[in-house]
């Protein structure tokens, strides 16, 4: 319990925290209750007499409202308030019992909220303590009256400095105090005693300070939660910045240890132990001018507007209840709370947050007034000018009563700065002391901004003392006005006025950091100011580099005139040389003067000759200190190394050795870490290297880190470099290091600004002198020319001036005995020289040798004789000998403390600082958990009230740089521990200014700590990167910037994270800050073409620079985003305005501006700018454009102006070519046009047969040497077959090696293979495999004569190339392999034709293949094999598909849906579901439609559903039933969308019908319907886009139209969409008639969209051969690409290619419409490559020349869309050239194609089929009529003179559709194995059998060598048979399951005979259809069912119609058929079906 004086104390604080007023009671009289007790009422009278007594003391005094204490002795009033008192105390006594306390804390809330349910005691202490407040104010304010004495002037000065009583007394205190710690007697036994009693002493007070600060730190700290708002995370995850005491609350309120016992020492230091100054700090009468000095600026927190000042009384921004300690109180999860405190919660808990604030309100004033009643002044010391205090009165209250007039006495200033910080006085006065300067600036920084920085006359006058210099950094860094500051300032023109005076190099970087681009452009381009600047050594570190800024030459060829000027090996007469021309090469060729000029010592003295050159002295010795870097050509390794491309193509073996050389770390992860790309590069010979390169990874990391960590150029900048980056770099590359760091002054400067690198001295002196050792003889100087230590180390003037960073280097580096025995002994030097970060080194080195010293010296005397010891030299420094004298570890720096002039402060803070050390492990140790715990919450408390009065009286207690690093390091200590990331990010998003603000000093960012918190900004979460990074400081942006670009190699960030984290720059602080651009440049390959586009428009030369060097390193879409946004800066306008140099100028960028710009530039600008358009992307549109630009403009071109144009040249029109014929010039255009034919461009064959293919000596193709030969292969296909034939064997072999590569035809390769020597391509060893594409033209039955090991040997090689075996090759060779038992061993080799391996081929062996399912569950096997193989693995090893059914790899794709189910039941958690999803994703083919079904179905029954969708992929996602779709939320709608842009082929390959449904419902979903359609709608339904209905389409934004066509053409449009392309093509482009060249270039093949009659608008003129020839060629590679491959249905392709058939015969004159018409055309073979013959008219076709003919007669018979009318004359033509059918050979036969459709079966009799070439050639050819195919098929028997029975698979594979042709007899005899072996081939044509054919050719397949009965197939078998699943009978059919029902294919559901669809198949087996089988019903089918049946072929089409329909019961339809002989028929069917359970319940 508590004493009675301090009960009556805190009764007495109760009434001035209740009412701060002074109280003039009136008497009152307190009503009694009948029910009062007699000793209640009693108590009431007792109190109303002691409120009466005071009330009779407080009339007597009050006219003074104080105790009268006179100066005359007058006796104090002192009885009269002790009795009062004591009848208090009577009262009160029997309510001090019992729990009177503890509800202390709740009467005073409920007494400050002003209620009036707060009790009985309340009322009395209420009532009691009113009436005492003025009494006590008076007592205390009459007493400390007496203590002061009237002020005069001298007195109010003094009192300013401070007391000189005071300060004599303090001072004589510490005197005494140091006497007694050196008179100690200091011995062991003496130290252990006092150890440990202090120990003890420590142990106990702290036990009981720690009890007795418990429950008032509660209460502080609920307070401080009150008023300190921690910012927290809204709704929206953005939160407010905090300030550092709100940060360290915050930690305070997330157990965040922040250690600061040692930081408030140090405070308390500083505060009480201050250093002696000047007694004062400004100028006067009466004070000298302190001593100057430089001043090191101090940490400035980042200014806030929104600080909480937290002694602020007025708030209305306190934090909630439930954010303080209160809340956890109260719901009880914080045990043994005070009673008080729980007491004081509760009641806080029931007021609202206008009563809260009330209680904050008075409790602080109340606060306010005692602490000023304790601290303040006393008004009777103050003059009458004084101002009444306004903190003892609320503003919202008022006395009540009047004041008397106060004493006139002395203004008074609340703190010493309102004193000194008088700038009006500043302009009035002589001279501003320095000091006095900074102080102001510190404390208040906005004040001190306004008036000096934006006052440049008294800045002016303030930075003329050299002292105020650093205000120009410090105004640069401000809030204040640059412009107005470079207007006063930067004024250039007086530079230039005032040449003789040197411009200070403060200056000039305060111009530079405001004014760059100006002062830049100006020192560029400006000789003479360049000369004025840079005579002065000490500015050449501001020198730009004007390489990229240099003006553009007024007349042509003025360049080229400067640098003649600078060609210094001509300077013979120097008398020639004026100055102008030194400054010219100066400033154009820095490097080069200084290497050729300044470097040649003869030469430059004879320039110093001239007096007018005596400034070339000092340049040249700034140059050559600080030299520039060579500038490099920039080498862009990306272009060359592009490793995602090496799996797929052969790579040169050099390139591979210069990426390995320049490129190694993404060397290792691409190529080391790649299988693949790895075992693909070493099987070439020439990288076998590669071997033992790769293996050595720890070798790899060494070469690959130093490149890009060592990077010596950076740090030349004043940049902070990692310690341990800059260790490794001293460890692993010692040479550069040594040449480039220890030899470079500057990056040593730079480098020394941060302590921990002191070490750099000891290893540079090593390094360059390896014969000093650390701390050896290394004085004598020796080793460096020119540096002289006995001259040029002048110790003893560094005391008046501190050398530079370089010489003090070079002193300690040469001359250390000197050095060490000068300068560690000099207190002062030591202390100027540890001001300056550079040389701050000093003095821990010289601690570090001094402490080796004196123990080397305490060891030699302990060791010598004690008669021979001498008595050691005194120790001068009184700190040290102290710390010494008690065997005080400590790590302080001394010299601060022993410095001469040193005082007592300074060595008394060292020796407590010391003591506190040796303390702190000791105090760890001996406190407990608990105790500690209350004593760190107690420092912390107090470092925040710290702050807080810092805020409050805006000045300067030392708290922020002495608890710096300790925040740091706790904060980084948390972030190590703490796994929770939403509080890390409370961290980082809401204090990430704050933590900036700390680790940013004057000169250096703070290391470790730096990094780790830097680090930590890349380790947050995806989803909550944005919201952290866009509310991020500015500063710490740029940090974070930096850090990555330093560390981007390590950090190894996903690329989904980097393009968010630029996103988020570019849209909020790029935005806000220009500036910051240059800093994203490594990340600006991440960055979104959307983010780009939106950047604002940034007009800045190094903005521009920085995208042209990045340029190289994005993707097309990035470059053409920043082209769009460059397009804002550069519109036509400026282009058409532009000089002539404009792309030279603008550089890489200019290269992307949209099409809509870039037409703009003329001839001549693009001529100027080749070289600039060449090193870029080109697109063709622009590439045709510029040589249609030039080529038609120009007619002079020279050869090297072609070479310039490069492959531009090959986009010219060929008539523009032709035009140079006969000239050097056409010599330089044949060969680019043959260097673009042998890339692989796509060029237009008519330019390639009218520049290359007309040459006389492809004439004679027998006459071509071997080289020419092979230089020409590439062109060979288009050569045609009769220039093959012409060629001789040798010839042909002497160029096969490479062949291998050129993509013939199966008929030229067939020519090729026939030609060669008979056995070269089998007797050769590896001949076969050389082959390549030559493959396709081997024979079959060559293959089959093959050694397995010849074919196995060559498979992997054959499979490489595309086509590559024709389907009777892979069945023979598939066939032939999987006969021999050993293949099981051979699937590595036989993996490439394991998708055209037969079924039945493999089922013999899925009993091995089970055996070794470890290697079987790798390879790319069918869907059919994997079934079998899975189906094999349930019969003998269940258990592997239970245990280990993630291990099935690529058989995961054969597993039926029940083991799947089982699977899902077994455990369905979202882990194990994901797991199998991504199994199913691995597949290496298309997921049968049964099992995406059965997936769908199972997991859609799951919670989690939605959560699976991305698991899921595009190809399950799209198996989903429209209906499903449609019920999806916007955010899982999203994520579709998303899927199916990442595979949009998987969109693709569903049916239109659902393609369209899909797209309308997810339009809808997102919200896309209405407005306009924007690009980034667009482009965000990616390959969906066209599909949304058309009035969402014809609403396209029309700039996004036309600015982006080449990206639209590449999608996919229906019908109605075509013809609103055209309507919208018409609107952008105008009427089709003024259209030109430009606009078909940029329409391209979407000029087939346009209507005929729109089209006939177009200028003949326009359309030439070669223009029509580009639209066919671009629409043939949309058509063979991704999307148009899939894109439209037969009918649509054919309506298509009516169009342009149209175009080619309208413009080209074969329709005669228009009498203007031109003559047609006869088309040569090469121009039929590119436009299909079937375009052509039949005559134009037949009017070819034999030859070309000849040669495009194979193209011809592949052309599906040539006419019967066509085939018929050409076939006639045929006819002519080869003779009668009977006479063609094989080779014309395999040509023929759909050409043999016109033969009649006389002539199909006639031909002679021998070889399966052309067998195949026929067979492949649908549409022949039954006799047609009958006699196909018997001249196939005739020719090879087989019977039926002896076909084999590979020969019926050949037959293909003439396969119906043989009777039905003929088929029974085929062999049913060989059949069901080419059953794979066959399934997928759509045979023209009749229904008994298809049941005879069944039957085969059901015998049991083969397949076994129709009953025992499984879902493999009917995939595998394809449409021969027709020809099932009808009771097979009917008994069909549910697997068989999913194995059936759609083709052969459209085969069923409509009469067996009705009657074989139910309704419930109707229903099983997939989405896929149904809508392959044909009409004639569905007319056939009934009602039933339809119903449930209509729930599979539209199951988004919801029909509940039961299809169990339901008959076949016999029912409703009266027939008797169908009735008959049932019986007899069912009769004969019983014996059967299986088949009489098929269902079951």
């Amino acid at each position: 319990m508590w004493s009675t004086p301090a009960a009556s104390t805190v009764c007495i604080l109760l009434g001035i925290l209740c009412d701060v007023k002074q109280v003039y009671s009136k008497p009152k009289v307190i009503q009694r209750q009948t029910e009062q007790s007699l000793e209640e009422a009693r108590l009431q009278e007792d109190i109303q007499k002691v409120i009466n007594e005071i009330h009779s003391l407080s009339r007597e005094n009050e006219n003074t409202r104080s105790f009268v204490v006179s100066s005359t002795g007058e006796s104090f009033y002192l009885d009269a308030y002790y009795n009062v008192l004591s009848h208090l105390y009577s009262v009160f006594q029997p309510r001090l019992r019992g729990r009177f306390f503890n509800d202390l804390p709740r009467i005073l809330v409920c007494l400050l909220a002003e209620r009036e349910d707060c009790g009985p005691e309340a009322d009395l202490t209420k009532t009691v303590s009113q009436e005492l407040v003025g009494p006590l104010l008076t007592f205390v304010s009459s007493l400390r009256s007496q203590t002061c004495s009237p002020l005069n002037r001298d007195a109010e000065s003094a009192y300013l400095r401070m007391g000189e009583s005071v300060a004599t007394a303090f001072g004589g205190f510490q005197q005494t105090f140091i006497n007694i710690l050196s008179s100690i007697p200091l011995s062991g036994s003496l130290m252990g005693v006092v150890s440990g009693l202090v120990d003890a002493a420590v142990t106990n007070v702290s036990k009981f300070v720690a009890s007795l600060l418990q429950v008032p730190l509660d209460y502080i700290k609920i307070a401080l939660q009150f008023g300190v708002r921690v910012p927290s995370l809204n709704g929206v995850q953005t939160c407010q910045q905090g300030d550092l005491k709100q940060l360290i609350m915050w930690g305070i309120n997330n157990n965040v240890s922040w250690s600061f016992a040692t930081s408030i020492t140090d405070i308390l230091l500083e505060i009480f132990l201050a250093p002696e100054r000047p007694l004062c700090t400004y100028p006067g009468s009466e004070c000298p001018n302190p001593p100057s000095g430089p001043f090191q600026r101090s940490i400035s927190e980042a200014a806030d507007d929104n600080h909480n000042v937290l002694l602020k009384c007025d708030r209305h921004n306190l934090a909630r209840l439930n954010d303080t300690l209160c809340a956890d109180i109260i719901s009880g999860s914080i045990a043994g709370s005070s009673t008080s405190v729980i007491a004081f919660c509760q009641e806080l808990s029931s007021l609202s947050p206008n009563q809260i604030e009330q209680v904050w309100s008075k409790a602080c004033y109340g606060v306010q007034a005692l602490v000023f009643l304790l601290l303040g002044r006393s008004s009777d010391c103050s003059d009458g000018d004084a101002l009444p205090l306004p903190v003892v009165t609320p503003p919202s209250e008022t006395p009540t009563a009047p004041q008397t007039a106060p004493h006139r006495v002395a203004r008074e200033a609340p703190n010493l700065k309102q004193l000194a910080c008088n700038y009006n006085s500043w302009l009035e006065n002589e001279a501003v002391d320095a000091v006095l300067v900074t102080l102001c600036s510190d404390n208040e920084r906005e004040e001190f901004v306004k008036q000096v920085c934006n006052n440049a006359l008294l800045m002016g006058r303030l930075v003329s003392d050299q002292m105020n210099s650093w205000l120009y950094g410090y105004c640069s860094n401000s809030s204040a006005d640059p412009g107005y500051m470079v207007s006063h300032f930067c004024v250039y023109e007086q530079w230039l006025e005032q040449p003789s005076v040197p411009v200070n190099p403060l200056v000039l970087e305060f111009c530079m950091n405001l004014d760059s681009p100006r002062l830049t452009k100006l020192i560029c381009e400006h000789t003479g100011f360049f000369m004025i600047l840079f005579s002065n050594p000490e500015n050449t570190q501001f020198m730009p580099n004007c390489t990229g800024s240099l003006p553009p030459p007024l007349f042509p060829g003025m360049g080229s005139l400067m640098s003649e000027s600078c060609r210094y090996s001509e300077w013979q007469d120097v008398t020639q040389i004026t100055t102008d021309d030194l400054l010219q090469c100066i400033r154009l060729d820095q490097s080069g003067f200084a290497k050729e000029v300044c470097s040649n010592k003869t030469f430059l003295n004879t320039l110093l000759r001239d007096r007018a050159n005596a400034w070339l002295e000092n340049h040249c010795n700034t140059s050559l200190t600080f030299a520039p870097a060579e500038p490099t050509q920039p080498f862009n390794i990306a272009d060359w190394c592009d490793y995602h491309t090496w799996g797929k193509r052969q790579v040169d073996d050099s390139v591979v050795a210069l990426c390995w050389q320049n490129d190694q770390l993404a060397f290792q992860k691409n190529v080391c870490c790649k299988a693949s790309v790895f075992q693909k590069l070493v099987e070439n010979p020439q990288n076998k290297w590669l071997l033992s390169a790769c293996s050595d990874i720890e070798d790899i990391t060494d070469m690959q880190v130093v490149p890009q960590v060592c990077r010596y150029s950076e740090w030349t900048r004043p940049i902070i470099v990692d310690s341990t980056e800059l260790a490794l770099c001293a460890d692993n590359d010692s040479f550069n290091f040594t040449t480039k760091v220890c030899a470079n002054d500057t990056i040593l400067q730079n480098l020394m600004a941060n302590q921990d690198n002191t070490w750099l001295i000891q290893h540079c002196a090593n390094r360059s002198n390896p014969g000093v050792s650390p701390g050896g003889d290394g004085g004598q100087g020796g080793g460096l020319t020119g540096f002289n230590p006995a001259v040029q180390c002048q110790y003893s003037s560094w005391g008046v001036s501190l050398p530079d960073a370089a010489l003090l280097t070079l002193c300690w580096e040469h001359d250390q005995a000197s050095f060490v025995s000068s300068v560690c002994p000099n207190a002062v030097v030591l202390f100027l020289l540890a001001r300056e970060p550079s040389s701050m080194w000093v003095s821990s080195m010289c601690t570090t040798y001094t402490n080796y010293t004196a123990s080397t010296s305490s060891s030699s005397s302990s060791s010598s004789n004690s008669n021979n010891s001498t008595t050691a030299e005194p120790d001068s420094c009184l700190a040290r000998k102290l710390v010494r004298q008690f065997n005080w570890n400590c790590s302080a720096d001394f010299t601060s403390a022993c410095h001469h002039g040193a005082g007592q402060n300074a060595a008394l803070q060292m020796i407590v600082r010391c003591w506190v050390e040796s303390l702190r492990y000791r105090v760890e140790d001996l406190l407990t958990p608990p105790v500690a715990a209350v004593l760190e919450q107690a420092v912390s408390t107090t470092v925040v009230v710290l702050l807080a009065l810092e805020e409050a009286q805006n000045t300067s207690l030392h708290v922020t740089e002495n608890i710096r690093l300790r925040v740091l390091a706790s904060v980084v200590r948390y972030l190590e521990r703490e796994n929770n990331f939403e509080k890390k990010r409370v961290l980082l998003q809401c204090f990430g200014t704050v933590l900036t603000s700390l680790m940013q000093t004057a000169r250096v960012v703070t290391g470790d700590k730096f990094s780790y918190l830097m680090k930590e900004y890349f380790s947050i979460p995806l989803d909550s990167l944005r919201s952290v990074l866009s509310s991020a400081h500015i500063t710490t942006i740029t940090l974070i910037l930096q850090y990555y670009s330093r560390n981007q190699d390590t950090l190894q960030l996903p690329d989904k994270y980097l393009s968010t984290m630029v996103s988020v720059l570019l849209q909020t602080h790029v935005v806000k800050d220009g500036s910051l651009f240059p800093e994203l440049a490594p990340l600006l390959t991440s960055a979104s073409p959307a983010d780009i586009q939106a950047l604002p428009s940034l007009r800045d030369d190094i903005v521009r620079e920085t995208i042209n060097r990045n340029l190289a390193n994005m993707n097309l879409d990035q470059r053409e985003a920043f082209g769009i946004w460059y397009s804002k800066v550069m519109p036509p306008s400026n282009i058409t305005r532009g000089h002539q140099s404009l792309i030279r100028d603008t550089g890489n960028l200019i290269a992307y501006l949209p099409f809509r710009n870039f037409q703009h530039l003329s001839p001549a600008q693009l001529l100027d700018g080749l070289d600039v358009l060449q090193r870029n992307s080109l697109t063709p549109l622009k590439q045709e454009f510029v040589a249609q630009s030039l080529l038609s403009s120009y007619r002079n071109l020279t050869a090297q102006d072609f070479t310039r144009l490069g492959k531009i040249t090959c986009q010219a029109d060929p008539e523009d070519l032709l035009v140079y014929r006969g000239t050097e010039a056409f010599i330089v255009i044949q060969d680019i046009v043959m260097n673009c034919t042998r890339e692989g461009l796509s060029l237009s064959n008519h330019l390639i047969s009218r520049l290359l293919l007309n040459s006389t000596e492809l004439k004679t193709p027998s006459s071509l040497g071997p080289v020419r030969l092979a230089e020409l292969t590439h062109l060979m296909p288009l050569l045609g077959v009769t220039f093959l034939q012409d060629l001789t064997p040798a010839q042909l072999l002497a160029v096969l090696p490479v062949l291998d590569s050129v993509p013939f035809s199966p008929a030229q390769a067939s020519i090729i293979i026939d030609k060669l020597p008979p056995g070269t391509t089998l007797t050769a060893p590896g001949q076969l495999q050389e082959l390549g594409h030559l493959i396709a033209g081997m024979k079959t039955e060559t293959l089959l004569t093959l050694t397995s090991d010849r074919l196995l040997s060559s498979l992997p090689a054959m499979a490489q190339h595309t086509p590559g075996l024709s389907p009777p090759q892979a069945n023979a060779v598939s066939t032939k392999l999987w006969g021999f038992p050993e293949v099981i061993s051979w699937l590595d080799k036989v993996e490439p034709l394991l998708y055209c391996t037969p079924l039945l081929s493999v089922l013999p062996r899925t009993r091995m293949l089970v055996d070794n399912v470890t290697t079987a569950s790798t390879k790319s096997w069918n869907t059919q094999q994997a079934i079998a193989i899975v189906n094999e693995l349930l019969e003998t090893k269940p258990n592997v598909i239970r245990q280990k059914f993630l291990s099935l790899g690529t058989l995961g794709q054969g597993v039926s849906c029940t083991v799947l189910k089982q699977r899902f039941q077994a455990d369905s958690s979202p882990s194990a579901v994901i797991k199998i999803l991504a199994l199913l994703r691995r597949q290496p083919g298309p997921l049968h439609t049964s099992l995406k079904n059965c997936v769908i179905d199972e997991l859609y029954q799951l919670e989690f559903f939605s959560e699976l969708l991305r698991d899921l992929g595009a190809e399950i996602a799209l198996t989903m039933s429209v209906s499903t779709i449609r019920k999806f939320s916007t955010d899982v709608m999203d994520t579709l969308r998303e899927l199916i842009i990442q595979d949009p082929q998987q969109f693709l390959l569903q049916p239109r019908t659902k393609q369209e449904l899909l797209v309308d419902k997810m339009v809808q979903r997102l919200g896309m319907y209405t407005g306009v359609f924007t690009e980034e709608e667009f482009r965000s339904l990616g390959i969906m886009a066209p599909f949304v209905v058309d009035e969402v389409l014809i609403q396209v934004d029309r700039s996004f139209f036309t600015d982006n066509l080449h990206y639209l053409q590449g999608l996919c449009y229906t019908r109605s969409k075509m013809d609103i392309v055209a309507r919208i093509l018409q609107e952008a482009f105008g009427p089709i008639k003024n259209w030109n060249q430009t606009t078909l270039s940029q329409v391209d093949w979407f000029l087939f969209f346009l209507p005929d009659s729109s089209l006939q608008e177009i200028p003949r003129a326009l359309m030439s051969v070669r223009r029509i020839e580009k639209l066919f060629m671009s629409q043939r590679r949309w058509e063979h690409g991704a999307v148009g491959s899939h894109c439209l249905n037969e009918n649509e392709r054919k309506e298509f290619f009516e169009k342009q058939q149209f175009v080619l015969q309208f413009f080209l004159g074969f329709l005669k419409i228009n009498p203007l018409s031109p003559t047609p055309i006869v088309p040569n073979c090469e121009l039929l490559h590119t436009i299909p013959p079937a375009a052509w008219t039949s005559s134009s076709l037949t009017s070819m020349s034999p030859s070309a003919f000849s040669n495009c007669l194979e193209l011809m018979g592949r052309d599906p869309f040539l006419a019967s009318y066509q085939r018929i004359q050409v076939l006639t033509k045929v006819k002519q050239m080869y003779g009668p059918v009977s006479s063609f050979s094989q080779s014309v036969i395999s040509q023929l194609g759909r050409l043999a459709k016109e033969l009649t079966v006389e002539e199909l009799s006639s031909l002679r089929l021998t070889e399966r070439r052309s067998i195949a050639a026929l067979g492949a050819v649908s549409g022949l009529s039954n006799r047609q195919l009958a006699a196909g098929f018997t001249t196939v028997l005739n020719s090879t003179k087989l019977s039926p029975s002896q076909l084999d698979s590979s020969i019926l594979v050949a037959m293909g559709y003439m396969v119906c042709g043989a009777k039905t007899t003929e088929m029974k005899s085929f062999n049913a194995v060989e059949f069901s072996k080419a059953v794979l081939w066959l399934g997928q044509l759509k045979l023209s059998c009749s229904e008994e054919q298809l049941e005879t050719l069944v039957g085969l397949l059901t015998h049991s060598l083969a397949f076994g009965p129709i009953s025992t197939w499984g879902t493999d078998v009917f995939i595998e048979i394809g449409v021969l699943a027709a020809g099932l009978p009808d009771f097979a059919m009917s008994a069909l399951v549910k697997e068989q029902i999913e194995g059936i294919t759609p083709e052969a559901i459209s085969m069923i005979p409509p009469e067996r669809f009705y009657v074989a198949l139910n309704p419930r087996q109707i229903s099983l259809f997939s989405y896929e089988q149904a809508t392959a019903v044909t009409d004639e089918q569905l007319s056939t069912l009934s009602d039933v049946q339809r119903t449930a072929l209509a729930m599979v089409l539209t199951p988004w119609e919801n029909r509940p329909v039961d299809f169990r019961g339901k008959s076949l339809g016999l029912a409703l058929s009266h027939s008797p002989l169908c009735l008959i028929l049932g019986l007899l069917m069912l009769l004969m079906v019983l014996p059967c359970p299986d088949l009489c319940c098929p269902g079951t």
